[in-house]
């Protein structure tokens, strides 16, 4: 993506071959040292924490870490960083929707508790700190903070001039990511709230990015500059792709977010169902005698 200036207003071009191979060494070390990091904590802290007879990970955690390391280099490579950095913003919005939505749970998933403790313990020596950063009110401000400025013109448009604000955007928004989902998917289980809560946290969660879509669905001109050039992938004309990405936001990102809640209904529902089996039976009992 390249600027001129034109009667003092910045004019973004994009270059017409747009499927040229852009290798990006930053995406290959941050995945690397990731790589890194996983074998000091089994190899060197584990032995400290898991006591001989137990696993270190299971099979679970296993899956869910490849599976969190594939989707983020897949929504931070190429080919998806260049489409959604230079041509469409429909793709950048489901490149944030894997790192905000698919990346962070994965990630949660494939912590083992051991591995959890310690990086807690990192940075405090009790659990005070622990049960504040697993404030539900807390992640939820910050997480929806993020998703409305991570989509003001401004924002927009100079994380495409400027690549080390982009890259702090990105940043910011899987660390807010990453607490919005630590009530739920906590692995240790005693700081996650309740799954009724859950189910309305989420909804919440839900509701804030219906604002920032609504702008997309229904602008009728371009409000990003960066994304106003003729050089259009698929035909896809500057109105099309802002609506594109306002339905990517609004209906993927919600019926994501709604089949987390109905998961933790049905949670919810089998493990009240004994002792609704129970009151029942004891009423029909009553009856009887």
């Amino acid at each position: 993506m390249s600027e001129s200036w034109q009667a003092g207003v910045v004019v973004f071009a994009a270059n017409p071959q747009i499927w040229r191979f852009q290798f990006h060494p930053e995406v290959w070390i941050l995945i690397a040292g990731v790589l890194f990091l996983v074998r000091y904590a089994v190899k060197v802290i584990a032995p400290n924490f898991v006591p001989p007879n137990e696993e270190i990970y299971t099979r679970k955690n296993f899956y869910a870490f490849w599976a969190a390391l594939f989707a983020l280099w897949f929504a931070s490579d190429w080919p998806m960083h260049d489409i959604s950095e230079e041509y469409l913003y429909s793709v950048h919005m489901v490149q944030h929707m894997i790192i905000s939505l698919i990346v962070p749970p994965l990630l949660l998933t494939a912590l083992p508790v051991w591995l959890t403790k310690a990086i807690f313990g990192t940075f405090s020596g009790d659990r005070t700190f622990t049960k504040r950063i697993s404030n539900p009110i807390a992640a939820g401000v910050c997480y929806n903070l993020i998703v409305i400025v991570t989509h003001l013109p401004f924002a927009v448009n100079y994380s495409i001039e400027s690549g080390a604000f982009h890259y702090f955007l990105h940043l910011a928004v899987f660390i807010s990511s990453l607490w919005m989902w630590l009530p739920i998917i906590n692995p240790m289980k005693e700081y996650r709230i309740s799954l009724p809560t859950q189910m309305v946290y989420l909804f919440l969660m839900s509701v804030v990015p219906t604002v920032p879509a609504g702008f997309l669905t229904f602008a009728g001109g371009a409000l990003y500059d960066a994304y106003d050039h003729q050089v259009r992938l698929w035909g896809i004309d500057i109105t099309t792709d802002q609506q594109l990405a306002g339905l990517v936001m609004k209906l993927a990102g919600s019926i994501y977010l709604w089949v987390w809640i109905a998961a933790r209904f049905f949670q919810w529902s089998r493990r009240n169902q004994p002792e609704m089996v129970l009151v029942e039976t004891k009423a029909e009992n009553t009856k009887v005698l």
